[in-house]
């Protein structure tokens, strides 16, 4: 949006407004509780790659949710396809008792 502004001198004639909206998520405060070994590495870690612990740890989870859910979808498609295979098994069975009477 530029607006005109008169009266405000030679140099400011004109003002360039800039919106910005943050996209950023709200963040929720959480008391954690680590393992020694498990800190003292992720400190060696985020300081060789200059990433501050609280983005590395929040990837880091966001990472694990995606494996877990992968897991549980994994998980979910077995026992489906073990039902169906079961009721396969079954329509099978009586295809070949058609195919015998025939």
């Amino acid at each position: 949006m530029l607006i005109k502004t008169p009266g405000i001198g030679a140099n400011l004639k004109n003002i360039l407004f800039v919106y910005t909206f943050d996209q950023t998520p709200e963040m929720k405060n959480l008391s954690l509780k680590m393992d020694d070994l498990v800190f003292n590495e992720t400190e060696r870690i985020t300081a060789k790659i200059s990433k501050n612990r609280n983005r590395y740890i929040n990837e880091a989870v966001q990472f694990y949710n995606l494996l877990q859910k992968r897991k549980i979808i994994s998980h979910q498609l077995q026992r489906e396809s073990k039902v169906v295979q079961e009721e396969s098994m079954k329509v099978l069975a009586e295809f070949e008792k058609l195919l015998d009477e025939a």
